[in-house]
């Protein structure tokens, strides 16, 4: 199989229960849930994405042949010092389209701590380090367990009542971003107070002016 990404580059994860680690992110193309084009965003299931995922023309993006060679690929882009404490981040747009068993093998061959960021729909496949699961109003969720479910808040629909029930280790709220995203944090702080198992996740990176 062969891997269309948009973009690959090292830089500090800027959210959720890893804020702050070194990562290579490896940006898939393509997503299930809106075609990425502004014409489409009306229409589609998940209208406030904020991440350009169209294309292959990102910083050391491309169409990758094989496993091995996307995986030697997200090994470039690493810039720690030393072997240990690897991090690659699997992303998108949807990365769960394309990952699969082989592509975790080759990045787990090359000591690489997998972490997914999947929006729940595509059952995902083993070998996952750590699966963040960010679920989209009107989109039918199937990965119902894993490590860190982050919910984009508020989103008619999609009130995090009703995944309290799942199989996660930390339940997470992120403010929406956008023209109301002042409102949508207060909103997602004062719902954290009056319900502790829910934590409040910040975007730092767009704070930190980092990628």
């Amino acid at each position: 199989m062969s891997y269309a990404v948009k973009e690959i580059f090292y830089t500090l994860q800027g959210e959720g229960c890893n804020a702050g680690r070194a990562a290579v992110f490896c940006r898939f193309a393509g997503c299930n849930l809106w075609s990425g084009r502004e014409a489409d965003r009306a229409k589609a299931i998940c209208r406030f994405c904020d991440t350009d995922f169209v294309g292959m023309d990102g910083a050391g993006g491309g169409r990758f042949a094989s496993a091995r060679e996307l995986a030697s690929a997200v090994e470039q882009a690493w810039r720690g010092a030393g072997a240990g404490e690897r991090l690659v981040v699997l992303t998108g747009g949807e990365p769960l389209l394309q990952v699969d068993e082989e592509l975790i093998k080759a990045l787990h061959d090359l000591a690489f701590e997998i972490a997914v960021e999947t929006n729940g729909t595509i059952h995902p496949p083993t070998g996952i380090g750590w699966l963040c699961v960010s679920p989209k109003a009107g989109a039918p969720l199937v990965a119902t367990a894993g490590d860190e479910f982050k919910l984009v808040y508020p989103q008619l629909g999609a009130e995090p009542e009703l995944f309290e029930g799942l199989a996660f280790k930390h339940l997470l709220l992120q403010p929406m971003d956008g023209p109301e995203r002042e409102a949508n944090t207060a909103a997602a702080v004062a719902y954290c107070l009056a319900n502790p198992r829910w934590r409040l996740t910040l975007q730092t990176h767009k704070f930190l002016g980092i990628p």
